[in-house]
């Protein structure tokens, strides 16, 4: 597990802070974080998704990419012709067919769909074992906080989407090996599972963001490391799976 974090370490500017991980902790505060934790993984579905809508096809095009639900049914990650519809397009579409297959953009995020996916259902599974009501928990300032930087022309706005998604991937990793050795035995073992996959998302996310910048954005991946940073170790009115440095002790 260290060898797989390491780089994971490396790339995030800060550790979880001990106060988080002492309310995370808490029995009490296991229903949002469950919550908010599914929440998570359902908006990182929708992200990823959103992506492969607004850079894979054009807009004429876009009525072509299944809904999510298609995602879910699927047990192996589907092929290119059937995630951008090719049996539906016409002739005249074949070599716009041809050039989306080759988007470096497509597969991972089609990928990353079905496994956020998977994990929001398992962690349903999870709560319906435990008796926890998946009820509304208010979305916390970290992805907003992280959103707000984003440049506004092109293809900066997508290379600044692809930065946040890398650190938003690596900062769920770092967190579920933080807290996995607190938690019982299943979640626990749950949360580690996770792991593997959490670090595959940051590193598909960063590799992709340095395809499309065709410059180096060493610069740009400092800047968000570091405002990520403060949404961590900053004090946070909510506790949620994201957010920073509880106001209170008894925050939940």
């Amino acid at each position: 597990m260290d060898e797989l974090l390491a780089p994971v370490r490396a790339f995030l500017q800060c550790e979880t802070p001990d106060g988080w991980i002492e309310v995370a902790r808490r029995p009490e505060s296991l229903p949002v974080l469950l919550i908010d934790h599914a929440n998570c993984e359902t908006k990182a579905a929708m992200t990823a998704h959103s992506l492969v809508r607004r850079y894979c096809l054009p807009k004429g095009k876009r009525h072509l990419l299944p809904k999510l639900d298609f995602y879910r049914e699927l047990e192996a990650i589907p092929e290119k012709a059937e995630v951008l519809g090719k049996r539906t397009m016409g002739e005249g579409d074949r070599t716009l067919f041809a050039e989306l297959e080759r988007n470096p953009l497509l597969f991972p995020m089609v990928r990353l769909i079905q496994e956020e996916l998977h994990h929001f259902e398992q962690v349903l599974e999870i709560m319906t074992a435990r008796n926890i009501p998946y009820e509304p928990v208010s979305a916390s300032r970290y992805a907003r906080g992280l959103m707000q930087a984003v440049r506004t022309h092109e293809p900066a706005t997508l290379v600044d989407k692809l930065i946040i998604g890398a650190y938003i991937e690596a900062r769920s990793c770092e967190r579920f090996a933080r807290l996995a050795p607190y938690l019982d035995e299943e979640l626990g073992r749950f949360y580690v599972s996770l792991l593997r996959s959490e670090a595959r998302h940051y590193q598909d996310y960063l590799t992709l963001a340095e395809q499309f910048a065709n410059e180096d954005i060493s610069e740009r991946v400092a800047f968000f490391g570091a405002l990520e940073a403060s949404l961590i170790n900053t004090p946070d009115e909510e506790f949620r799976f994201h957010s920073g440095l509880p106001v209170r002790s008894d925050s939940c």
